[in-house]
């Protein structure tokens, strides 16, 4: 896979200044609507789950791509970081490597999946959002944590398989009560005294908040996290592993 709008890749280089206006710059490009993936199913898509890993100071950035669960193909790349973690600004320290891996993939998934954010940012342009951007491919970004803006309803006990919209606040750049993603209760335990939180799922690029939601639902098998991202962070560690 190779940029189409490389004029918009992350640069690290860059000040912050000119970072937020290059986010700025992505999100306007952006698309928040579904292109092709409105009603398809889940299991005839050609689905690639990004993650990473670290080692002292390079990224391990690894792609899994599977349909219906099944692998297809397995990328990495190891890049040097030269940016720090920063919320909000992620795209600019891993977005290189991250394109770095996926330039290595032979097929053309019809969607990815990345570990991060995608509109659920305060200038609604997330990892997800940049790269998807980038590349002009359907993206999803699944984040363990809420960035930014607020959920609709409370989050507490929700069932397996329940979404609460996430809507924009005053920390994003949106009109207020837009929706931004949802928190998706991919798993849930059965019985009281534990349990597991949501993942917040936005739209990258190309993507709708409810089929992004749709999506991560649909491709959650045993864990946690969509299937494709579980692969890719193992298959991240187990590079990692190797070096």
């Amino acid at each position: 896979m190779e940029p189409v709008r490389p004029d918009l890749a992350p640069d690290a280089a860059g000040s912050r200044d000119e970072m937020r206006e290059l986010q700025t710059e992505v999100a306007r490009v952006a698309t928040f609507d579904d292109d092709g993936l409105d009603g398809a199913a889940v299991d005839e898509l050609l689905v690639a789950g990004v993650d990473q890993a670290f080692i002292d100071d390079r990224a391990v950035s690894a792609v899994v791509v599977q349909r219906a669960g099944e692998p297809v193909e397995r990328v990495y790349a190891v890049e040097p970081l030269t940016e720090p973690y920063v919320p909000g600004y992620l795209s600019f320290r891993e977005g290189g490597p991250i394109l770095a891996a996926l330039a290595e993939l032979s097929v053309t998934p019809d969607v990815l999946l990345f570990d991060g954010s995608g509109r659920i940012h305060y200038r609604q342009a997330g990892l997800a959002t940049h790269l998807g951007v980038v590349l002009d491919v359907p993206t999803v970004g699944v984040a363990k944590g809420l960035l930014c803006g607020r959920p609709r309803e409370s989050l507490d006990d929700l069932p397996e398989g329940s979404t609460v919209a996430i809507e924009a606040d005053g920390s994003v750049d949106a009109p207020d009560g837009t929706v931004i993603g949802y928190a998706v209760q991919t798993r849930q335990f059965d019985g009281p005294g534990r349990y597991v939180n949501p993942v917040y799922v936005s739209a990258g690029h190309r993507t709708s908040a409810e089929t992004a939601a749709r999506l991560a639902l649909g491709l959650t098998a045993s864990y946690k996290l969509p299937e494709p991202v579980r692969q890719a962070d193992a298959y991240a560690d187990e590079v990692k592993r190797s070096r």
